[in-house]
C-alpha cells in the first residue's frame, strides 16, 4: 500500500467510530490488508460491541489530557504561538483547496493525516514533519495504557523520519516540563495533553 493510502486509512480509524465508520467493516478489512498493525486494529474495532468502542475512544482521546488529538498544544500550550500555528495549518490547507468543516481545528491529528493523503509527501506530509514530537509523545501515551490506538500511531511513526538525537532531547524537556503556558483565550482550541508522565518513555 502507497504512503497516501495508509495516511488515508489512519486518518479514518482515527476519527470517532460511528455507526457510518463501523458499518464499513468490509471496506476497512480490505483497506487494511497487509499493513502490520493496523489488520489487527481493524480486528479489533470490528470485533468490539460498538458502545465499548465509542466508549474507548472517548475515554482514550477526549477524556484524557495526556492523549489528546491535537498537535500544535504538545509544541505550543496555550499561547499565541500556538494560534499562529493553527493559522498558518490553515492557511497551508487552503492553498491545496483543504476547506476545514465548522468548529474543526487544522491541527487535529486525522486532519493533519488527511492532508497528507491528499497533498502528497512534499507540502502534504510537511506538518506531520513538523509536529513529529508531538505524535511521538501521543504514541508513547498511548502505549503506556495499551489501548489499541496505539497500533495505529506505530504505522503513522514508521512512515515518518526517525527522531534525531536533538529530537530525544527536546521530547524529554516537554516531558518534563510540559508545554508553555500564557492564557490568551485559547480555551476553546482543543484540551493538550500532560506530558509529565513521559519524560522516561522519551529517553
Amino acid at each position: 500500500m502507497d504512503r497516501s493510502r495508509i495516511f488515508q486509512l489512519t486518518s479514518l480509524l482515527l476519527t470517532y467510530p460511528d455507526d457510518e465508520l463501523l458499518a464499513a467493516g468490509d471496506e476497512l478489512r480490505a483497506a487494511a490488508a497487509g499493513v502490520d498493525g493496523l489488520e489487527s486494529f481493524v480486528d479489533w474495532l470490528l470485533t468490539t460491541s460498538p458502545i465499548e468502542v465509542q466508549r474507548h475512544y472517548v475515554q482514550t482521546f477526549d477524556l484524557r489530557r495526556r492523549s489528546g488529538l491535537y498537535l500544535t498544544y504538545y509544541l505550543h500550550g496555550d499561547t499565541r504561538k500556538r494560534g499562529m500555528a493553527l493559522l498558518m495549518l490553515k492557511q497551508r490547507y487552503r492553498a491545496h483547496g483543504l476547506r476545514l468543516a465548522d468548529g474543526e481545528l487544522p491541527d487535529l491529528l486525522p486532519i493533519v493525516l488527511e492532508f497528507a493523503a491528499t497533498a502528497g509527501p512534499g507540502d502534504g506530509e510537511a506538518p506531520l514533519r513538523q509536529h513529529r514530537q508531538g505524535i511521538e509523545l501521543l504514541r508513547a501515551a498511548l502505549h503506556e495504557t495499551r489501548t489499541p490506538y496505539a497500533m495505529v500511531l506505530d504505522v503513522v511513526g514508521e512512515l515518518l523520519p526517525q527522531l534525531t538525537d536533538a529530537d530525544r532531547e527536546a521530547l524529554t524537556a516537554l516531558a518534563f516540563d510540559g508545554p508553555p503556558v500564557e492564557t490568551v483565550g485559547l480555551d476553546a482550541v482543543g484540551m493538550g495533553p500532560n506530558l509529565a508522565p513521559y519524560a522516561e518513555v522519551c529517553k
